[in-house]
Protein backbone atom coordinates (compact mmCIF):
# COMPACT_ATOMS: atom_id res chain seq x y z
CA UNK A 1 0.00 0.00 0.00
CA UNK A 2 1.26 3.46 -0.95
CA UNK A 3 2.49 5.85 1.72
CA UNK A 4 -0.15 8.61 1.69
CA UNK A 5 2.10 11.17 3.40
CA UNK A 6 1.12 14.52 1.80
CA UNK A 7 4.56 16.11 1.88
CA UNK A 8 8.00 15.05 0.66
CA UNK A 9 10.32 13.37 3.11
CA UNK A 10 12.50 16.31 4.23
CA UNK A 11 16.07 16.46 2.93
CA UNK A 12 18.73 16.88 5.65
CA UNK A 13 20.79 20.07 5.16
CA UNK A 14 23.65 21.97 6.72
CA UNK A 15 22.55 24.81 8.98
CA UNK A 16 22.37 28.01 6.85
CA UNK A 17 24.66 30.02 9.14
CA UNK A 18 27.25 27.25 9.01
CA UNK A 19 27.11 26.40 5.32
CA UNK A 20 27.32 30.03 4.15
CA UNK A 21 30.92 29.98 5.36
CA UNK A 22 32.00 26.71 3.71
CA UNK A 23 31.87 24.99 0.31
CA UNK A 24 30.70 21.59 1.53
CA UNK A 25 27.53 20.22 -0.03
CA UNK A 26 24.43 21.98 1.32
CA UNK A 27 21.99 19.07 1.07
CA UNK A 28 23.21 15.92 2.79
CA UNK A 29 21.10 13.30 0.99
CA UNK A 30 18.56 10.73 2.14
CA UNK A 31 19.34 7.80 4.37
CA UNK A 32 18.15 4.39 3.14
CA UNK A 33 15.15 4.62 5.47
CA UNK A 34 14.21 8.08 4.17
CA UNK A 35 14.55 6.92 0.56
CA UNK A 36 12.32 3.87 1.08
CA UNK A 37 9.73 5.99 2.88
CA UNK A 38 9.67 8.55 0.06
CA UNK A 39 9.61 5.87 -2.65
CA UNK A 40 6.53 4.35 -1.06
CA UNK A 41 4.66 7.61 -1.77
CA UNK A 42 4.74 6.74 -5.50
CA UNK A 43 1.35 5.56 -6.81
CA UNK A 44 2.92 3.52 -9.64
CA UNK A 45 0.66 5.07 -12.26
CA UNK A 46 -0.16 2.88 -15.26
CA UNK A 47 0.43 5.88 -17.55
CA UNK A 48 3.19 7.79 -15.74
CA UNK A 49 3.22 11.44 -16.79
CA UNK A 50 6.49 11.95 -14.90
CA UNK A 51 8.39 10.03 -17.60
CA UNK A 52 6.99 12.36 -20.27
CA UNK A 53 8.35 15.31 -18.31
CA UNK A 54 11.91 13.93 -18.29
CA UNK A 55 14.20 15.01 -21.19
CA UNK A 56 16.02 11.64 -21.04
CA UNK A 57 12.90 9.55 -20.30
CA UNK A 58 14.11 7.88 -17.09
CA UNK A 59 11.89 4.90 -16.24
CA UNK A 60 10.80 6.69 -13.08
CA UNK A 61 8.11 4.42 -11.58
CA UNK A 62 10.30 1.36 -12.21
CA UNK A 63 13.34 2.68 -10.39
CA UNK A 64 11.24 4.07 -7.55
CA UNK A 65 9.55 0.66 -7.12
CA UNK A 66 13.00 -0.89 -6.66
CA UNK A 67 13.91 1.77 -4.08
CA UNK A 68 10.67 1.02 -2.21
CA UNK A 69 11.74 -2.65 -2.09
CA UNK A 70 15.19 -1.69 -0.80
CA UNK A 71 16.86 -3.03 -3.96
CA UNK A 72 19.06 -0.03 -4.67
CA UNK A 73 21.40 -1.82 -7.08
CA UNK A 74 18.45 -2.76 -9.30
CA UNK A 75 17.18 0.83 -9.08
CA UNK A 76 20.56 2.04 -10.36
CA UNK A 77 20.41 -0.35 -13.31
CA UNK A 78 16.96 0.95 -14.24
CA UNK A 79 18.04 4.61 -14.08
CA UNK A 80 21.27 4.14 -16.01
CA UNK A 81 19.51 2.32 -18.82
CA UNK A 82 18.42 5.78 -20.02
CA UNK A 83 20.48 8.29 -17.97
CA UNK A 84 24.26 8.14 -18.02
CA UNK A 85 24.74 10.76 -15.25
CA UNK A 86 22.18 10.22 -12.43
CA UNK A 87 24.35 11.63 -9.61
CA UNK A 88 24.58 14.88 -11.56
CA UNK A 89 20.99 15.23 -12.75
CA UNK A 90 19.68 14.16 -9.35
CA UNK A 91 21.40 17.26 -7.91
CA UNK A 92 21.04 20.00 -10.49
CA UNK A 93 18.05 19.05 -12.65
CA UNK A 94 14.99 21.35 -12.24
CA UNK A 95 12.69 18.45 -11.34
CA UNK A 96 9.99 20.82 -10.07
CA UNK A 97 9.27 22.02 -13.63
CA UNK A 98 9.83 18.65 -15.32
CA UNK A 99 9.09 15.18 -13.92
CA UNK A 100 7.77 16.29 -10.54
CA UNK A 101 5.43 18.84 -12.12
CA UNK A 102 3.60 15.91 -13.77
CA UNK A 103 3.35 13.75 -10.61
CA UNK A 104 -0.24 12.98 -9.57
CA UNK A 105 0.75 13.22 -5.89
CA UNK A 106 1.29 16.92 -6.54
CA UNK A 107 -2.41 17.51 -7.20
CA UNK A 108 -3.24 17.28 -3.48
CA UNK A 109 0.02 17.79 -1.66
CA UNK A 110 3.64 17.60 -2.77
CA UNK A 111 4.90 15.44 -5.64
CA UNK A 112 7.17 12.47 -5.04
CA UNK A 113 10.77 13.68 -4.54
CA UNK A 114 11.98 12.05 -7.77
CA UNK A 115 15.22 14.04 -7.92
CA UNK A 116 16.16 13.26 -4.34
CA UNK A 117 15.54 9.55 -4.95
CA UNK A 118 17.62 9.60 -8.14
CA UNK A 119 20.47 11.23 -6.25
CA UNK A 120 20.17 8.71 -3.40
CA UNK A 121 20.39 5.75 -5.77
CA UNK A 122 23.41 7.17 -7.62
CA UNK A 123 25.20 8.02 -4.36
CA UNK A 124 24.42 4.61 -2.85
CA UNK A 125 25.85 2.88 -5.91
CA UNK A 126 29.01 5.00 -5.95
CA UNK A 127 29.62 4.46 -2.22
CA UNK A 128 28.76 0.76 -2.09
CA UNK A 129 29.50 -0.72 -5.52
CA UNK A 130 31.04 1.78 -7.98
CA UNK A 131 31.70 -0.89 -10.56
CA UNK A 132 33.23 0.50 -13.72
CA UNK A 133 31.31 -0.28 -16.93
CA UNK A 134 32.67 -2.78 -19.42
CA UNK A 135 34.10 -1.63 -22.74
CA UNK A 136 31.89 -2.67 -25.64
CA UNK A 137 33.36 -4.54 -28.60
CA UNK A 138 34.81 -1.95 -30.95
CA UNK A 139 33.35 -1.38 -34.39
CA UNK A 140 36.50 0.50 -35.43
CA UNK A 141 34.67 3.73 -36.29
CA UNK A 142 35.98 6.96 -34.80
CA UNK A 143 33.69 9.73 -33.55
CA UNK A 144 34.89 13.03 -32.04
CA UNK A 145 33.07 14.87 -29.27
CA UNK A 146 33.97 18.54 -28.75
CA UNK A 147 33.38 19.55 -25.14
CA UNK A 148 33.01 17.46 -21.99
CA UNK A 149 29.99 19.12 -20.44
CA UNK A 150 26.70 17.25 -19.87
CA UNK A 151 25.81 16.98 -23.58
CA UNK A 152 29.29 15.80 -24.58
CA UNK A 153 29.60 13.28 -21.73
CA UNK A 154 26.17 11.84 -22.51
CA UNK A 155 26.80 11.62 -26.25
CA UNK A 156 30.20 9.97 -25.67
CA UNK A 157 28.75 7.42 -23.24
CA UNK A 158 25.90 6.46 -25.57
CA UNK A 159 28.24 6.04 -28.55
CA UNK A 160 30.78 4.05 -26.52
CA UNK A 161 28.02 1.62 -25.52
CA UNK A 162 27.45 1.03 -29.24
CA UNK A 163 31.10 0.21 -29.89
CA UNK A 164 32.37 3.48 -31.37
CA UNK A 165 35.91 4.68 -30.74
CA UNK A 166 35.09 8.00 -29.08
CA UNK A 167 37.52 10.83 -28.35
CA UNK A 168 36.51 13.87 -26.28
CA UNK A 169 38.33 17.16 -26.92
CA UNK A 170 38.04 19.49 -23.93
CA UNK A 171 39.33 23.09 -24.06
CA UNK A 172 40.00 23.37 -20.32
CA UNK A 173 42.50 21.42 -18.23
CA UNK A 174 39.81 19.37 -16.47
CA UNK A 175 36.94 17.42 -18.01
CA UNK A 176 33.38 18.26 -17.04
CA UNK A 177 32.57 21.54 -18.76
CA UNK A 178 30.00 23.66 -16.93
CA UNK A 179 29.72 20.88 -14.31
CA UNK A 180 33.21 21.81 -13.04
CA UNK A 181 33.64 25.48 -13.95
CA UNK A 182 30.09 26.74 -13.47
CA UNK A 183 28.31 24.84 -10.69
CA UNK A 184 29.76 25.34 -7.18
CA UNK A 185 31.11 22.56 -5.00
CA UNK A 186 28.30 23.08 -2.48
CA UNK A 187 25.74 22.10 -5.15
CA UNK A 188 27.73 19.52 -7.08
CA UNK A 189 30.89 18.05 -5.53
CA UNK A 190 33.59 17.78 -8.18
CA UNK A 191 34.62 14.29 -7.01
CA UNK A 192 31.27 13.09 -8.36
CA UNK A 193 31.96 14.60 -11.79
CA UNK A 194 35.44 13.05 -11.80
CA UNK A 195 33.93 9.65 -11.01
CA UNK A 196 31.61 9.92 -14.01
CA UNK A 197 34.56 10.81 -16.25
CA UNK A 198 36.42 7.73 -14.99
CA UNK A 199 33.41 5.60 -15.95
CA UNK A 200 33.60 7.03 -19.45
CA UNK A 201 37.27 6.15 -19.71
CA UNK A 202 36.45 2.61 -18.56
CA UNK A 203 34.04 2.46 -21.53
CA UNK A 204 37.00 3.15 -23.80
CA UNK A 205 36.46 6.88 -24.31
CA UNK A 206 39.66 8.91 -24.76
CA UNK A 207 39.54 12.27 -22.96
CA UNK A 208 41.99 14.93 -24.17
CA UNK A 209 42.18 18.20 -22.22
CA UNK A 210 43.70 21.55 -23.22
CA UNK A 211 42.38 20.94 -26.73
CA UNK A 212 40.76 24.11 -28.02
CA UNK A 213 38.99 23.04 -31.21
CA UNK A 214 39.21 25.90 -33.66
CA UNK A 215 42.76 26.68 -32.47
CA UNK A 216 44.71 23.49 -31.78
CA UNK A 217 42.73 21.57 -34.38
CA UNK A 218 39.91 22.54 -36.70
CA UNK A 219 36.77 20.51 -37.36
CA UNK A 220 38.13 19.92 -40.88
CA UNK A 221 41.35 18.47 -39.46
CA UNK A 222 39.40 16.08 -37.23
CA UNK A 223 37.90 14.62 -40.39
CA UNK A 224 40.74 14.91 -42.90
CA UNK A 225 43.83 14.23 -40.77
CA UNK A 226 42.57 12.19 -37.82
CA UNK A 227 39.99 10.06 -39.58
CA UNK A 228 36.85 10.79 -37.54
CA UNK A 229 33.63 9.88 -39.33
CA UNK A 230 31.37 12.21 -37.35
CA UNK A 231 31.79 15.10 -34.91
CA UNK A 232 29.48 16.14 -32.10
CA UNK A 233 29.88 19.76 -30.95
CA UNK A 234 28.88 20.21 -27.33
CA UNK A 235 31.11 23.18 -26.59
CA UNK A 236 28.60 24.98 -24.38
CA UNK A 237 27.91 28.68 -24.05
CA UNK A 238 30.77 30.40 -22.32
CA UNK A 239 30.58 33.91 -23.79
CA UNK A 240 29.14 36.24 -21.12
CA UNK A 241 26.71 39.10 -21.75
CA UNK A 242 26.95 42.59 -20.27
CA UNK A 243 24.52 45.50 -19.91
CA UNK A 244 26.66 48.10 -21.75
CA UNK A 245 26.01 50.74 -19.11
CA UNK A 246 28.52 53.38 -17.90
CA UNK A 247 31.12 52.07 -15.49
CA UNK A 248 31.22 48.43 -16.62
CA UNK A 249 34.97 48.73 -17.28
CA UNK A 250 35.73 49.61 -13.63
CA UNK A 251 37.79 47.32 -11.41
CA UNK A 252 35.38 45.20 -9.40
CA UNK A 253 33.05 44.38 -12.30
CA UNK A 254 33.13 40.90 -13.80
CA UNK A 255 30.89 38.29 -15.35
CA UNK A 256 29.40 35.51 -13.24
CA UNK A 257 31.01 33.11 -15.69
CA UNK A 258 34.51 34.37 -14.86
CA UNK A 259 33.79 34.66 -11.13
CA UNK A 260 32.49 31.10 -10.86
CA UNK A 261 35.28 29.68 -13.02
CA UNK A 262 37.91 31.19 -10.74
CA UNK A 263 36.18 29.76 -7.68
CA UNK A 264 35.08 26.35 -8.97
CA UNK A 265 37.65 25.29 -11.55
CA UNK A 266 40.62 27.33 -10.27
CA UNK A 267 39.82 26.68 -6.57
CA UNK A 268 40.04 30.29 -5.42
CA UNK A 269 38.09 29.34 -2.28
CA UNK A 270 41.01 27.20 -1.08
CA UNK A 271 43.87 28.94 0.71
CA UNK A 272 46.51 26.75 -0.92
CA UNK A 273 45.58 28.12 -4.38
CA UNK A 274 46.89 31.48 -5.61
CA UNK A 275 43.99 32.19 -7.97
CA UNK A 276 43.20 35.93 -8.02
CA UNK A 277 39.59 36.63 -7.00
CA UNK A 278 37.45 39.62 -6.07
CA UNK A 279 37.12 39.80 -2.28
CA UNK A 280 34.08 41.92 -1.53
CA UNK A 281 32.55 43.65 1.43
CA UNK A 282 29.33 44.28 -0.48
CA UNK A 283 28.53 42.59 -3.79
CA UNK A 284 25.65 43.05 -6.22
CA UNK A 285 24.81 40.16 -8.54
CA UNK A 286 22.74 41.37 -11.49
CA UNK A 287 20.33 38.70 -12.75
CA UNK A 288 17.80 36.21 -11.45
CA UNK A 289 18.78 32.80 -12.80
CA UNK A 290 20.51 29.80 -11.22
CA UNK A 291 23.91 31.23 -12.14
CA UNK A 292 23.09 34.46 -10.29
CA UNK A 293 22.16 32.41 -7.20
CA UNK A 294 25.42 30.46 -7.47
CA UNK A 295 27.48 33.64 -7.77
CA UNK A 296 25.69 35.30 -4.85
CA UNK A 297 26.08 32.28 -2.58
CA UNK A 298 29.77 32.03 -3.55
CA UNK A 299 30.32 35.73 -2.78
CA UNK A 300 28.84 35.18 0.67
CA UNK A 301 31.15 32.23 1.26
CA UNK A 302 34.11 34.26 0.07
CA UNK A 303 33.55 36.72 2.90
CA UNK A 304 31.16 39.40 1.61
CA UNK A 305 29.17 40.96 4.44
CA UNK A 306 26.36 42.12 2.16
CA UNK A 307 25.25 40.29 -0.98
CA UNK A 308 22.38 41.51 -3.15
CA UNK A 309 20.50 39.85 -6.00
CA UNK A 310 19.44 42.73 -8.25
CA UNK A 311 16.72 41.70 -10.70
CA UNK A 312 14.59 43.89 -12.93
CA UNK A 313 11.43 41.79 -12.70
CA UNK A 314 9.54 40.48 -9.65
CA UNK A 315 10.39 37.39 -7.65
CA UNK A 316 7.59 35.43 -9.34
CA UNK A 317 9.33 35.96 -12.70
CA UNK A 318 12.75 34.79 -11.54
CA UNK A 319 14.01 31.88 -13.68
CA UNK A 320 16.11 30.40 -10.85
CA UNK A 321 14.92 27.19 -9.23
CA UNK A 322 12.76 27.79 -6.16
CA UNK A 323 15.11 25.60 -4.14
CA UNK A 324 18.07 27.78 -5.09
CA UNK A 325 16.17 30.95 -4.21
CA UNK A 326 15.15 29.42 -0.87
CA UNK A 327 18.71 28.37 -0.03
CA UNK A 328 20.07 31.80 -1.00
CA UNK A 329 17.61 33.60 1.28
CA UNK A 330 18.40 31.23 4.15
CA UNK A 331 22.09 32.05 3.71
CA UNK A 332 21.53 35.79 4.06
CA UNK A 333 21.35 36.89 0.42
CA UNK A 334 19.16 39.99 0.01
CA UNK A 335 16.76 40.06 -2.96
CA UNK A 336 16.24 43.45 -4.62
CA UNK A 337 13.57 42.76 -7.22
CA UNK A 338 11.99 45.27 -9.60
CA UNK A 339 15.36 47.00 -9.63
CA UNK A 340 17.65 47.66 -12.59
CA UNK A 341 21.19 49.08 -12.69
CA UNK A 342 21.70 52.18 -14.87
CA UNK A 343 25.32 53.04 -13.99
CA UNK A 344 28.24 51.61 -12.04
CA UNK A 345 30.02 54.25 -10.00
CA UNK A 346 33.74 54.39 -9.26
CA UNK A 347 36.30 56.42 -7.37
CA UNK A 348 39.55 58.04 -8.50
CA UNK A 349 41.28 54.67 -8.05
CA UNK A 350 39.12 53.22 -10.84
CA UNK A 351 37.34 50.80 -8.51
CA UNK A 352 33.64 50.27 -7.97
CA UNK A 353 32.20 52.19 -5.03
CA UNK A 354 28.50 52.03 -5.82
CA UNK A 355 25.80 51.13 -8.34
CA UNK A 356 23.09 53.54 -9.44
CA UNK A 357 19.76 51.73 -9.84
CA UNK A 358 16.21 52.57 -10.83
CA UNK A 359 13.02 50.97 -9.56
CA UNK A 360 10.87 49.11 -12.07
CA UNK A 361 7.23 48.18 -12.45
CA UNK A 362 5.73 45.40 -14.55
CA UNK A 363 3.75 46.21 -17.68
CA UNK A 364 2.25 43.98 -20.35
CA UNK A 365 3.92 40.66 -21.30
CA UNK A 366 6.81 40.89 -23.79
CA UNK A 367 8.08 38.35 -26.34
CA UNK A 368 9.31 36.07 -23.51
CA UNK A 369 5.78 35.79 -22.14
CA UNK A 370 6.79 37.58 -18.94
CA UNK A 371 5.54 41.02 -17.97
CA UNK A 372 7.85 43.71 -19.32
CA UNK A 373 9.76 45.77 -16.73
CA UNK A 374 9.23 49.53 -17.07
CA UNK A 375 11.40 52.14 -15.29
CA UNK A 376 9.68 54.23 -12.62
CA UNK A 377 10.57 57.86 -13.31
CA UNK A 378 12.41 59.61 -10.51
CA UNK A 379 13.08 56.43 -8.50
CA UNK A 380 16.87 56.31 -8.90
CA UNK A 381 19.01 55.43 -5.90
CA UNK A 382 22.59 54.33 -5.19
CA UNK A 383 23.41 50.89 -3.81
CA UNK A 384 26.58 50.85 -1.71
CA UNK A 385 28.69 48.03 -3.20
CA UNK A 386 32.31 47.43 -4.13
CA UNK A 387 31.71 44.51 -6.51
CA UNK A 388 29.27 44.00 -9.38
CA UNK A 389 28.87 40.56 -10.92
CA UNK A 390 26.89 40.40 -14.17
CA UNK A 391 24.77 37.27 -14.54
CA UNK A 392 22.76 38.09 -17.64
CA UNK A 393 23.20 34.86 -19.56
CA UNK A 394 25.80 33.54 -21.96
CA UNK A 395 26.03 32.71 -25.64
CA UNK A 396 28.15 30.18 -27.56
CA UNK A 397 31.78 31.06 -28.13
CA UNK A 398 32.23 32.08 -31.80
CA UNK A 399 35.51 30.18 -32.24
CA UNK A 400 34.11 26.97 -33.74
CA UNK A 401 31.60 28.66 -36.04
CA UNK A 402 34.23 31.09 -37.29
CA UNK A 403 36.70 28.30 -38.18
CA UNK A 404 34.26 25.77 -39.68
CA UNK A 405 33.09 26.48 -43.25
CA UNK A 406 29.46 25.54 -43.88
CA UNK A 407 28.48 25.61 -40.19
CA UNK A 408 25.53 27.99 -39.90
CA UNK A 409 24.45 29.69 -36.70
CA UNK A 410 21.49 31.80 -35.61
CA UNK A 411 21.62 35.46 -34.62
CA UNK A 412 22.54 34.53 -31.03
CA UNK A 413 25.45 32.36 -32.19
CA UNK A 414 23.77 29.00 -31.58
CA UNK A 415 24.57 26.25 -34.09
CA UNK A 416 21.55 25.56 -36.30
CA UNK A 417 20.53 21.88 -36.21
CA UNK A 418 17.68 19.80 -37.61
CA UNK A 419 15.34 17.48 -35.67
CA UNK A 420 18.20 14.93 -35.44
CA UNK A 421 20.76 17.42 -34.04
CA UNK A 422 22.63 17.50 -37.40
CA UNK A 423 24.09 20.87 -38.34
CA UNK A 424 24.25 22.45 -41.79
CA UNK A 425 27.72 20.91 -42.17
CA UNK A 426 27.65 17.27 -43.19
CA UNK A 427 28.83 14.80 -40.51
CA UNK A 428 28.73 17.53 -37.83
CA UNK A 429 26.12 17.23 -35.09
CA UNK A 430 25.59 19.59 -32.16
CA UNK A 431 23.60 19.87 -28.97
CA UNK A 432 23.29 21.48 -25.55
CA UNK A 433 24.13 25.11 -24.88
CA UNK A 434 26.14 25.35 -28.13
CA UNK A 435 22.76 25.13 -29.88
CA UNK A 436 20.26 26.59 -27.43
CA UNK A 437 22.36 29.07 -25.48
CA UNK A 438 22.52 28.65 -21.71
CA UNK A 439 19.92 26.08 -20.58
CA UNK A 440 19.64 23.23 -18.08
CA UNK A 441 22.01 20.32 -17.57
CA UNK A 442 19.29 17.75 -18.19
CA UNK A 443 18.23 19.35 -21.49
CA UNK A 444 21.85 19.25 -22.62
CA UNK A 445 21.99 15.58 -21.65
CA UNK A 446 18.82 14.93 -23.62
CA UNK A 447 20.36 16.58 -26.69
CA UNK A 448 23.55 14.52 -26.32
CA UNK A 449 21.55 11.31 -26.10
CA UNK A 450 19.46 12.21 -29.14
CA UNK A 451 22.55 13.16 -31.12
CA UNK A 452 24.26 9.85 -30.30
CA UNK A 453 21.30 7.93 -31.71
CA UNK A 454 21.31 10.15 -34.81
CA UNK A 455 25.07 9.72 -35.34
CA UNK A 456 24.66 5.95 -35.05
CA UNK A 457 21.83 5.94 -37.60
CA UNK A 458 23.74 8.27 -39.92
CA UNK A 459 26.91 6.16 -39.88
CA UNK A 460 24.98 2.92 -40.32
CA UNK A 461 23.32 4.42 -43.38
CA UNK A 462 26.50 5.88 -44.84
CA UNK A 463 29.16 3.35 -43.88
CA UNK A 464 26.98 0.33 -43.23
CA UNK A 465 29.20 -1.47 -40.78
CA UNK A 466 28.58 0.22 -37.44
CA UNK A 467 27.53 -1.82 -34.45
CA UNK A 468 23.85 -2.74 -34.52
Amino acid sequence: MANMQMTKTPMPEQDPNVRNKNFKEVTLGYTAEMAINEAQRCMQCKKPKCVEGCPVNIRIPEFIAKVAEGDFAAAYEVITSTNALPALSGRVCPQETQCESKCVRGVKGEPVAIGRLERFVADWYRENVNAMPQKAQSNGIKVAVVGSGPSGLTCASELAKKGYEVSIFEALHTAGGVLVYGIPEFRLPKAIVANEVEKLKAQGVTVMTDMVIGKVLSIDELFEELGFKAVFVGSGAGLPMFMHIPGEALKGVCSANEYLTRINLMKAYKEEYDTPILHSKAAAIVGGGNVAMDAARCAKRMGAEKVYIVYRRGEAEMPARLEEQHHAKEEGIEFMTLTNPVEILGGEDGRVNGMKCIKMELGEPDASGRRRPIPVEGSEFVLDVDTVIMSLGTSPNPLIRSTTPGLETNKKGGIIVDENEMSTRENVFAGGDAVTGAATVIKAMGAGKKAAAAIDAYIKGKIGRAHV
